[in-house]
């Protein structure tokens, strides 16, 4: 039962995450996508904060309507997790405010939290199959 209620809450946090880049964060989530971002995707921050925000969108949404794929699913939240951690990580070297994360400390604690939200994503979709004795 823990690990469903985990689960819909990191599902939860993955909606208002996505939602938040759609709507009223969208323009202050630019600063934390970094100049070479753009380069590699070639496109611009706004795109990669709107798209960012589906992807978080769609795997919130996974999380709770296949749960036959969770582990799966679990596996894909967890690889985002990692495929934004550059984002943070410029945000905080650049010291650039975004939405609740005006100060150093609060972007520095958002580095730290990330491989707990790896960690969460993993762990809340593990299957009983998955489980060793």
């Amino acid at each position: 039962m823990t690990r469903v209620v985990a689960r819909w809450a990191l599902a939860a946090l993955l909606v208002v995450a996505g939602a938040s880049h759609l709507t009223w964060g969208r323009r202050g989530y630019r600063i934390v996508v970094p100049d070479w971002a753009t380069r590699l995707l070639h496109t611009d921050k706004d795109t990669i904060v709107v798209a960012s925000g589906v992807v978080e969108l769609m795997l919130g949404g996974a999380l709770v309507a296949l749960p036959a794929e969770r582990r799966r699913v679990g596996w894909i939240v967890a690889a985002f997790f990692v495929a934004v951690f550059p984002g943070n990580v410029h945000q905080w070297r650049t010291r650039r405010p975004a939405p609740m994360l005006r100060t150093d400390r609060s972007r520095f604690v958002r580095l730290l939290l990330q491989p707990l939200l790896v960690a969460w994503a993993l762990w809340s979709t593990e299957t009983a199959a998955g489980r060793r004795g």
